[in-house]
This record gives C-alpha cells, sequence and structure tokens, in this order.
C-alpha cells in the first residue's frame, strides 16, 4: 500500500509496527483523519463561499445588487497595510525559527523526551508557549522541532500526532498572546477601520490579553491540549514514524559558496548586520523604557521591526537572511491572497442599507441583542457563532473587520465589557483552525505531511476544547464592568 507524497511520488506504508489499531482517543483520531482524508478542499475555497455567501445575503436583505458590487470592489483594498504587517508576522516568525542558533536550541531540547507520547507533549506544550509571542515563529520551530526529534532512533514517536501537536499553538493559542490579530488591531488607533473606530474606540492591551482571566484560559486550553495530545497519542507498538511513512529526515543544508566580488564579500559579512542592529538599539531604548514592554509590543509596526532585528542578527550574515527570508514567502501567501476578499467581505456588511437604511451587519447585531438576556447569554453566542464563522473564514484579523461592527454594537447596547468581547472572540475564533487547513500549510510543507495526516488529532482537540472554554469565557464576562468606547 502507498500514499503519495508533496511532490507526487509516492511514500510506501510498511507493515508490521506502526500499522495495528490503537484505542480509546487514538481509535478516535484514526477515524477522524479518514474522515478528513474524503471532504476537506483546499481554504481558498472558503474564503471564496463567504464572499459569494455574504453578497447572497446582503441582496436578500434588501440591498441593491450595483451597491453590494460596488461595496465588495470598494473594500477590497482596504486593509492592505494590515495584510502586509500579517504577512511579516508570518515571516519574521519563520526567519527567527530557522536561524542557526534556533538549530542548536532544537537539538537541546529534542533531546529531553524519554517516550515517544512525551515528545508529543513537549511538542504541545512547545507550540502554545512560543504562539503566545508569535505565531509565525510558533509554526515553523515546532515543525522543525518535530523533525528534529524523528532522527532519534531510541523512541517511538507517532510522526502524525507530533505534527497536530506542532500545530496547537495556531489552534488554541495564539490569538490570547500578543500576535492576537484582533487585539492588535484594537490596540491601535491608526489600524481600525474608520467605519470601527466609533463603535468600539481604542481598546489597549490591559483590557483584553494582559487580563487575569485570560491568564485563567491560558492555563486551562494549555492543561486540556496536554491531557488530550497524551491520550489521543498511539502507543508504541501503533506509532507510525516518520521512517514508517517514508518521510526522509536528511535535510540538506545550502552550499555556501565562497565570496569572489565586492558584492559577495558585504553578503557574506556580519559587519554590515551588526551595524544595523547597533543603529537599531537607539529606537529600542526609547520605545522599551517609556512604559510596559507588552503593551508597547502591541502596535504590530513595533512588532515586526523587533522580530526582523531579532532575524537579521541570528543569521549575521546578510546573504543567510536573505535566503531564510526567501524560504518563508510561501507561509505568508494565504495571508496575502486572501485578505482582501474578507476586507470586501466587511465593506458589504457594514455598507449596503436596505430600504429602512439597514445594513446586514446592524441586523445580525439586533439579533444577537434580542437573543441575550443577559452578557453571559451574550457572549456565550458571540462564541459560538465566531468558531461557526470561523470554520470559513480562517483568518482572525479579516474575519475580526468582518464581525467587529455588529459584535461591539451589540456589545455597547447590551453593556458587555468591549474587551472581554475581544477576548471571547479570540477564544472561540481559532479553534476551527484546527479543522481548516489554512495555517497548515508551512508546517504540512516542514513535515512533508498532508493535512489530512493531521486533522484527525487536531479535530478531536476542537471537540473536546470547544464547549469548555465557550462557558468559561461566558462565565467570567461576569467578572467585569462595562466601559463605554474611548475615541482619542
Amino acid at each position: 500500500m502507498s500514499e503519495p507524497c508533496l511532490d507526487g511520488s509516492e511514500n510506501v506504508v510498511r507493515s508490521g509496527p506502526g500499522t495495528r489499531p490503537d484505542g480509546g482517543l487514538a481509535a478516535v483520531a484514526d477515524r477522524l483523519v479518514r474522515l478528513a482524508e474524503r471532504w476537506f478542499p483546499d481554504a481558498y475555497v472558503f474564503v471564496l463561499l463567504a464572499v459569494l455567501a455574504v453578497a447572497g445575503a446582503t441582496m436578500l436583505h434588501g440591498g441593491a445588487p450595483l451597491a453590494t458590487s460596488q461595496a465588495f470592489g470598494d473594500g477590497f483594498w482596504t486593509l492592505i497595510p494590515f495584510t502586509m504587517q500579517m504577512a511579516l508576522v508570518a515571516i519574521g516568525g519563520y526567519v527567527v525559527a530557522t536561524s542557526p542558533p534556533a538549530g542548536r536550541v532544537l537539538k537541546r531540547l529534542a533531546a529531553i523526551p524519554a517516550t515517544g507520547r512525551s515528545a508529543i507533549v513537549m511538542v504541545g506544550l512547545l507550540s502554545i508557549a512560543l504562539s503566545l509571542v508569535n505565531w509565525g515563529l510558533s509554526l515553523i520551530f515546532s515543525g522543525l522541532f518535530v523533525r528534529e526529534i524523528a532522527r532519534r532512533d531510541d523512541i517511538r514517536m507517532d510522526y502524525r500526532a507530533a505534527g497536530a501537536a506542532a500545530y496547537l499553538g495556531l489552534g488554541c493559542g495564539f490569538t490570547l498572546g500578543i500576535t492576537s490579530s484582533a487585539a492588535q488591531l484594537q490596540a491601535n488607533v491608526e489600524s481600525i477601520p474608520p467605519a470601527l473606530l466609533p463603535i468600539t474606540g481604542v481598546i489597549d492591551f490591559s483590557q483584553t490579553i494582559l487580563t487575569w482571566q485570560n491568564g485563567v484560559i491560558i492555563l486551562l486550553v494549555t492543561a486540556l491540549s496536554a491531557a488530550i495530545c497524551y491520550a489521543s497519542a498511539p502507543r508504541d507498538g501503533a506509532a507510525r514514524t516518520a521512517r514508517d511513512l517514508g518521510i526522509p529526515l536528511d535535510d540538506r543544508p545550502v552550499a555556501r559558496t565562497a565570496p569572489t566580488r565586492p558584492g559577495d564579500v558585504l553578503e557574506h559579512s556580519p559587519v554590515l548586520s551588526i551595524l544595523v542592529v547597533l543603529l537599531a538599539l537607539g529606537w529600542f531604548w526609547q520605545t522599551f523604557s517609556s512604559g510596559n514592554p507588552l503593551v508597547q509590543m502591541s502596535g504590530l509596526n513595533t512588532y515586526n521591526f523587533v522580530f526582523l532585528m531579532l532575524g537579521i542578527l541570528l543569521h549575521w550574515r546578510p546573504r543567510n537572511l536573505i535566503d531564510a527570508f526567501g524560504a518563508a514567502m510561501p507561509s505568508a501567501a494565504g495571508v496575502l491572497l486572501q485578505f482582501p476578499f474578507y476586507a470586501g467581505i466587511a465593506q458589504m456588511l457594514t455598507r449596503v442599507p436596505n430600504a429602512e437604511g439597514l445594513t446586514l451587519s446592524d441586523t445580525i447585531a439586533h439579533g444577537f441583542v434580542s437573543a441575550s438576556v443577559n452578557t453571559t447569554v451574550f457572549s456565550f453566542l458571540v462564541g459560538l457563532y465566531s468558531a461557526v464563522l470561523g470554520f470559513f473564514i480562517p483568518s482572525a484579523g479579516g474575519k475580526w473587520v468582518i464581525e467587529a461592527p455588529y459584535v461591539m454594537s451589540a456589545a455597547n447596547e447590551i453593556g458587555a465589557h468591549l474587551g472581554w468581547t475581544v477576548m471571547i472572540y479570540n477564544i472561540a475564533e481559532t479553534l476551527p483552525n484546527l479543522i481548516n487547513p489554512f495555517w497548515m500549510l508551512p508546517l504540512l510543507g516542514i513535515l512533508g505531511l498532508k493535512s489530512k495526516d493531521l486533522i484527525g488529532y487536531t479535530s478531536l482537540q476542537f471537540l473536546i476544547h470547544l464547549p469548555v472554554v465557550l462557558v468559561l469565557a461566558a462565565v467570567l464576562m461576569g467578572t467585569f464592568e462595562f466601559r463605554p468606547p474611548v475615541v482619542p
């Protein structure tokens, strides 16, 4: 029996160890893998379906077809600055994760786990921890970590389950940390769309990711994820290693040629890198000495500048940085392609009125208010809705621009804390990433696997996490008091 590789060749699936079925959650995950293999399309298909669904709903709501088309086109490019910022988040994480110092750290970490199952748990914990700092770093570093562990001959680690664990940072972690797109957008007046600013005002990190309530969610999500990783991982007898799957692990380093021209000498010398980083030190001092460093990092430009400078330093020579940056570009391809469509969706929702002067966004907001008897019920409904919509629009930042106008309008009307409403969105919307392969693509490229190999395990995480976090997030809303929007 064989299965195709990413390059079109075939992987031979060996008989013997790694092919026997396991019981418990591992058996459930295996069944889910088979289901995913048959039914899951590409993420780009989802955004096209979303565009057509919102356009149809807008016209059924009473919007004129020409006005709907005009709104779609007018809104298409309104998120270009934010799109570029989010693309650089992915690239910056990749550049740092693939630096030589990071490689040395990987080798030391990979020697720690004593068993295959403990290795999978460690991968999951590392993925979530790194995602709180940078989701791109989490995705790439965790994938490389899996490959490094897989090279060991003294333990049997299921390569597919480990790959799924490496994805947990994108599935249930990153929107709780400083790379939260929604929290980043709301913390900066320059990032907030003009139509949204009067509804939400500026909401800084102290009301979102830096609250103690978010700390509770982080601890719960991390502990629950680790427990599921351990319980669902196949035991040694049923584990399918990278070698069982025919995945090559012999990475070939890029050949370095000796400089032959003056330009080559500059490319291979660390002098320019050092001078540029030294030049940036004054800016770092001025920026981070003026307040809480985490709050200062809430600016996406600041955040990306820090990671780019760190990448320059870690790669040391300009040529190394150039190569790493080029290799990172595929990780940003989905963002560059799909974010403009999200902007067009947001414009159709908020700019096409019906005969009564109400946009589709207005009507959905009124629906939330009428269905919510209190802020707790409102919070649960927002979380559930965000999770459902997140399956079709796998982008925290793009989807927030779509949801925010009516969700935050409803929050103002019912008296729900605006910052925690953002966090409820964050807590719930990232979970569908566990069953939508959009953000898996860079990880799959590193691992040499397909989405069907991981989704069985990640969808199990989704099914267990969803009811737990929705209920807890709704209950925690009761610990906040409403604050009206603060518009500078």
